[in-house]
């Protein structure tokens, strides 16, 4: 059936929006220190460019500390290169078979910055999911010009999709709330 791929297509879409802002999220720096920090920080490693995470098993010790033991040790020195080369702010503290990377606490004003920046990014997904209402809705009305489906079920299905984003707005919504209380945690 058309219309039902045609609804599927649109879901999905609201999904990967939903799945790309938590992603995001998790990159985003609160009052405690996690791997998703530096997961995605890029090394230049056997001659390519490789994520730490694939180069260094990463713990947390303290809150606001992150611990690196890279596989192999002959690496220790780019991954050093590649952590002062991120936008991290953090200076790598290397003993010569770990690398430390001890967070500052968040100011206020940061932490407010922060929060700022997520409820953006949480427009940005908003808007992103509207987007997909209107290609979706379009692609609707070509079936009912096509005679593929009825005036009526087009009707029903538009109030479907509205559903919808209304639901996906709200997931943001909740998203950006528990983010930003996180941030603000002290």
């Amino acid at each position: 059936m058309p219309a039902t791929s045609a609804m599927s297509a649109i879901e999905q879409g609201m999904e990967k929006t939903i799945a790309h802002l938590q992603k995001e999220f998790r990159m985003t720096r609160t009052g405690r220190a996690t791997p998703a920090l530096v997961e995605s920080v890029r090394v230049n490693a056997y001659g390519a460019e490789m994520p730490l995470k694939q180069c260094a098993t990463i713990s947390v010790p303290e809150a606001r500390q992150l611990m690196l033991k890279p596989y192999d040790l002959g690496l220790l020195k780019e991954i050093e290169k590649a952590l002062l080369a991120s936008e991290l702010g953090v200076t790598p503290q290397n003993d010569g078979k770990i690398i430390r990377l001890t967070f500052p606490a968040l100011t206020e004003e940061r932490r407010k910055k922060l929060a700022q920046g997520v409820k953006s990014q949480g427009e940005d997904a908003k808007v992103t999911i509207r987007s997909s209402r209107r290609d979706g809705l379009k692609a609707l009305e070509e079936l009912e010009k096509k005679k593929e489906i009825s005036q009526d079920d087009l009707k029903k299905l538009k109030d479907d999709v509205q559903n919808m984003v209304k639901k996906f707005e709200k997931l943001v919504d909740e998203e950006v709330d528990k983010k930003t209380k996180e941030i603000m945690e002290i």
